[in-house]
């Protein structure tokens, strides 16, 4: 009944959204004479918001054209090259000749990075995987929006994540080096071991995990008291609505993104009411940059996706209530899942000194949850005054923490050519 309210509160605001729109176009358009005055900037600036505020926000393109390598422009081709019904695992391929004109290396590690599968799609780590993109052959998982997968296309919960994680790293094969933001640490790890323990060749040959919830027992922050303080059924209860028509996959019962989205917001109202009025106030001064800033952030930031019943409520259980994988208690398709086979697998932890989704201790405890990988292939790092998204993206990422994570692979990467 929710999504079905959601779906009508956002139809019945289009006239709004159109008039708005309307009025924006003709406040802003050069033609206006009065466009450049400050009550036509005040004008537009209104027309602007309400437009943004009521209208939906689609899956953002990746629109990575070009990254910079040893200060040389290099040319970067996206291309699909396996999929299911539930995730697109593409690849950025850097062009050969521009890596020759920036006298590069034309072969690079191949780098997985498994994006969160919770609210956002995977183009929030587009920084992400520019930044990576200097060093590295880079691939992604680019997750589906639960509401659009037919249902006859079956589940998809925790264990089928594993398994896609298993599948995609056969794919790419020559180990490949990985790299888990935030949600899929836990299953990543799981994959690696149960990988590690069959002497599977396309292994991992390393995985960092950054803000990752591997032990939610320690350090826990609001969202872990939640898991908490609630019991199980309220999450069946209140977090769980069927996806309505016209949607392909309507009958689903999904965990909406929109309602994460809203709780997301709520926990930060007052940041993002000050964040819209100073975007106002920057239209009327014209402070053109100000506001293109603004808009590409929650362009992205509103920008959710559906995750189905099964795969959210499995991953509050496990993860967050019952805390099997750090317990030894997880078992995959009857088999439990043993992270005293990591042997070769090299570990990075990578956590926020301010994380308030995943606090600090409980990414590095996978470090004493795998006593049979060598001291030398795991790394422990803490970055100083950032967030739970600036472990993964942002200045200091770029410069602080992905210098590190870079040299870590490196090692690993000499390790598994050894």
């Amino acid at each position: 009944m929710l999504y079905s309210l959601h779906e009508a509160a956002y139809n019945s605001a289009t006239p709004v959204r159109l008039a708005a729109q309307a009025a924006r176009d003709f406040w802003g358009s050069p033609l206006n004479p009065a466009s450049g005055s400050k009550w036509g900037r005040t004008l537009y600036a209104s027309a602007d918001l309400v437009t943004n505020l009521t209208q939906r926000y689609g899956r953002p393109a990746w629109g990575i054209k070009q990254v910079t390598v040893k200060q040389h422009p290099v040319a970067v081709r996206e291309e699909v090259i396996w999929s299911s019904a539930w995730v697109k695992l593409r690849r950025f391929s850097r062009e050969p000749t521009d890596l020759r004109r920036a006298r590069a290396p034309l072969a690079a590690p191949p780098l997985l990075i498994v994006a969160p599968l919770s609210g956002h799609y995977a183009t929030l780590l587009r920084g992400t995987v520019e930044t990576f993109l200097q060093d590295f052959d880079v691939y992604v998982t680019d997750w589906a929006n639960a509401r659009d997968v037919p249902i006859l296309e079956g589940r998809f919960d925790f264990h089928d994540y594993i398994d896609e994680v298993r599948e995609i790293l056969r794919h790419i094969g020559e180990r490949a080096h990985v790299v888990a933001v935030c949600q899929p640490g836990p299953p990543v790890l799981a994959a690696a071991a149960l990988m590690s323990e069959d002497g599977d060749p396309d292994r991992p040959g390393s995985v960092s995990l950054l803000g990752s919830p591997i032990d939610a027992r320690l350090a826990p922050t609001a969202t872990n008291k939640l898991a908490e303080d609630k019991p199980f059924s309220w999450f069946q209860r209140a977090m769980i609505h069927t996806v309505p028509p016209p949607y392909p996959g309507m009958l689903r019962r999904v965990y909406p993104g929109f309602v994460q989205l809203y709780s997301f917001i709520q926990m930060n109202a007052e940041k993002h009411q000050a964040a819209h009025r100073r975007y106002f106030d920057n239209l009327v001064d014209g402070d053109g940059d100000s506001a293109e800033r603004h808009r590409e952030f929650y362009d992205e930031y509103l920008s959710v996706l559906d995750l189905t019943e099964e795969f959210y409520l499995q991953t509050v259980d496990t993860v967050f209530q019952r805390y099997l994988l750090p317990k030894g208690e997880l078992e995959h398709r009857g088999r439990k899942v043993d992270l005293g086979a990591i042997t070769d697998v090299a570990l990075m932890s990578v956590e926020g000194e301010n994380d308030d989704i995943s606090g600090v201790g409980q990414t590095q405890a996978v470090h004493a949850l795998t006593p049979n990988l060598p001291a030398d292939l795991h790394e422990l790092y803490v970055q100083p005054k950032v967030g739970h998204y600036g472990v993964f993206n942002g200045r200091r990422f770029n410069d602080e923490i992905y210098p590190r994570i870079r040299d870590f692979i490196g090692r690993a990467e000499a390790k598994v050519a050894g």
